[in-house]
């Protein structure tokens, strides 16, 4: 059988309800406690703007100038194909890839049997000539003697003079060939004409050499140059730099002056670089071919400019900008013209005065009237 509602009230423990009602109190008391903090920590609308620590510094325009740094090889300005001036077959080879060279070495020889056979038989033929002409010379002085006589004719002294010019002339021909001959069996000997170092070898012992045919690659020493691979948009950079100077990978303690010697008109088709060559001034102690060099051109600029770093720039769409700090630390968004930029740095060319204060750090956190405490860094300061 059902109890009814209210006799079930009625038969709740009194101490119960009592719990529960304490329960809801505490409850009340702490949702008010929270609204009331909540209510606290809010700011009020009249409190005053919070002005905020801003790093700046001090616009100064001076007149810089612009450095461009490549990377280069060392090679000989002159790097030819040593051969034969004769042909014939290569007997002996003195040189080897690498080996330095001095003016006169051997570089290597040719079988100078046939030369020398030439040089003999252009003797031969000289002293022929030569006992021909002292016999001609000698019947046109007797011939002369007998001037004034009943057996002299002037024909036959005619006669006797054109032979003693034709053997003289004979002379002269045999002492020339005899002199061609001797230069022949001289050529049988490649030697070098210069200091330099051998790049690459061509022929071997054994092979028979065709007149002027390479035998060995040299590259000479006497003449070094920077061989860099200009990129287009730095070729007038390049052409307009005042000074150059290089530094080898090997020794980076050290510079040393160049000077432009060629600029090739036609862009390399592998690298598409424009190939520049740079003399060395001043040749290092040790400087190999193929070393790595890093070369450093120096321009001055057409217009001082104020160098500010990159965290200084606001973009504004597509044009850059600064923050201006006024005297009472108000900032104001300005327009300004980069000169160029740099890894870190960006060169305003102009936008601001000298002497005008810019915000450095934080540009787009900042809005327009907003009020900061500028701090400049210690070097500013001692300014």
């Amino acid at each position: 059988m059902r109890v009814p509602y209210a006799q079930r009230l009625g038969k709740v423990p009194f101490k119960a309800v009592a719990i529960v009602l304490g329960a809801g109190a505490a409850a009340a008391a702490g949702f008010a406690a929270i609204s009331w903090t909540a209510s606290a920590s809010r700011p009020t609308a009249s409190a005053e703007p919070l002005i905020r620590p801003a790093r700046v510094m001090e616009i100064t325009y001076q007149r810089r100038s612009q450095s461009l740094v490549l990377a280069g090889t060392v090679v000989p300005r002159i790097e030819s194909n040593l051969g034969f001036r004769v042909s014939g077959k290569i007997v002996a080879r003195s040189v080897d890839v690498g080996t330095v060279l001095k003016p006169g070495d051997l570089i290597a020889q040719l079988d100078p049997a046939d030369y020398r056979l030439a040089v003999d038989n252009a003797r031969a033929a000289l002293a022929s000539a030569e006992a021909d002409y002292t016999r001609a010379r000698a019947d046109h002085e007797r011939y002369q003697a007998l001037r004034g006589t009943n057996v002299f004719t002037a024909q036959t002294l005619e006669q006797r003079q054109s032979l003693a010019a034709t053997s003289q002339a004979r002379v002269e021909q045999a002492r020339s060939q005899l002199a061609s001959a001797e230069n022949n069996l001289a050529y049988t000997e490649l030697r070098a004409d210069t200091a330099g170092v051998v790049t690459a070898v061509q022929a071997e012992v054994g092979q028979v050499m065709a007149q002027g045919q390479g035998v060995v690659r040299v590259a000479r020493t006497d003449e070094l140059e920077i061989l860099v691979g200009v990129p287009e948009h730095r070729l007038k950079t390049v052409r307009e730099a005042g000074a150059a100077s290089f530094e080898l990978w090997s020794d980076p303690s050290h510079r040393y002056m160049v000077r432009l010697r060629e600029l090739s008109p036609s862009a390399d088709p592998m690298t598409r670089t424009y190939p520049a060559r740079y003399s060395v001034l001043e040749q290092p102690t040790f400087i190999g071919l193929g070393m790595t060099a890093t070369l450093t051109f120096e321009r001055p600029d057409a217009q001082s400019v104020a160098e500010v770093p990159l965290s200084a720039i606001f973009q504004r769409g597509t044009h850059p900008a600064v923050w201006i700090v006024d005297k009472d630390g108000t900032v104001t968004l300005r327009p300004v013209t980069i000169a160029r930029w740099r890894d870190e740095t960006a060169a305003i060319a102009s936008g601001v005065k000298d002497g005008e204060l810019i915000a450095t750090a934080g540009v787009h956190k900042l809005e327009a009237g907003q009020k900061v405490k500028p701090l400049q860094s210690q070097q500013q300061a001692q300014r």
